[in-house]
């Protein structure tokens, strides 16, 4: 079976709600490809690893957290830029990108999918007043030691989380916000939580850790944000009886 590409995108549209966000990017439809839409890719980024694959794996569309067109970026269509935009044209395949509204979607996103993976339960936002940080706070259905939830870290991300704490400390509540928020942390500390978990670390976070007793982790950018496409992906492809592959090009960051 197939869907238009204007009903997938309408679909997609209709789910994240992109409007809702003053977003770094556009979100939605990117790079328009053929107007039938069988088989549909899901990744985190837009490489020219991921379109490859997406050729390879014969797609009409691609659907991604990181697309392009980035705010304040070079305008040019030059060299690395060049050579993506070049082969989606050249193969015909759309490209769909939701960066924040892929964050934040209760159900489907990037963090209520790591929510789910890591077993947290979610009991509020990580910032109620600002759309654009789209993090959570919550818990842990069953404490654990600090050890611990590391290690289930690494159990369900494949990734060996940077743990700042004591080990052997208990685990109770945690804020969480995927991808590059390590900056958020003075927020998680509003909260009062045992732990902030997060993809990135700067060197400044990790005084903040220590000096307020806070548990920080860092499990990656890439590991903390696979869940949102994927999940995304399942959803249109359920919705509309098409295909979706979801294709991880592994990220270390």
């Amino acid at each position: 079976m197939s869907t238009a590409l204007q009903t997938l995108v309408m679909t997609a549209d209709q789910l994240l709600e992109p409007q809702r966000f003053n977003d770094y990017c556009p979100n939605g439809l990117q790079v328009e490809g053929r107007a039938e839409v069988r088989r549909l890719v899901s990744g985190v980024t837009a490489s020219q690893a991921l379109i490859e694959a997406a050729v390879a794996a014969e797609a009409d569309a691609l659907f991604v957290h990181h697309g392009y067109f980035w705010r304040g970026e070079a305008p040019q269509l030059v060299g690395i830029k060049r050579r993506r935009l070049a082969l989606l044209l050249q193969h015909d395949i759309s490209l769909l990108a939701y960066h924040l509204p892929l964050d934040a979607h209760p159900r489907y996103g990037n963090n209520a999918q790591l929510a789910l993976a890591l077993g947290l339960l979610t009991d509020g936002p990580l910032d109620a007043a600002e759309l654009s940080i789209p993090g959570s706070v919550g818990h842990l259905a069953e404490p654990m030691t600090a050890a611990a939830f590391a290690s289930r870290v690494t159990e369900r991300l494949g990734r060996t989380p940077l743990h700042i704490g004591d080990g052997a400390a208990m685990v109770h509540t945690v804020a969480w916000c995927t991808g590059a928020a390590q900056s958020l942390i003075e927020r998680a500390l509003a909260h009062g939580v045992d732990a902030y978990l997060t993809g990135e670390v700067s060197e400044q976070t990790v005084h903040w850790a220590r000096e307020s007793g806070m548990h920080f982790y860092a499990a990656g950018h890439h590991a903390t944000e696979r869940g949102g496409a994927r999940a995304v992906g399942d959803y249109l492809a359920q919705s509309l009886g098409i295909e979706h592959l979801h294709i991880d090009i592994d990220n270390p960051v």
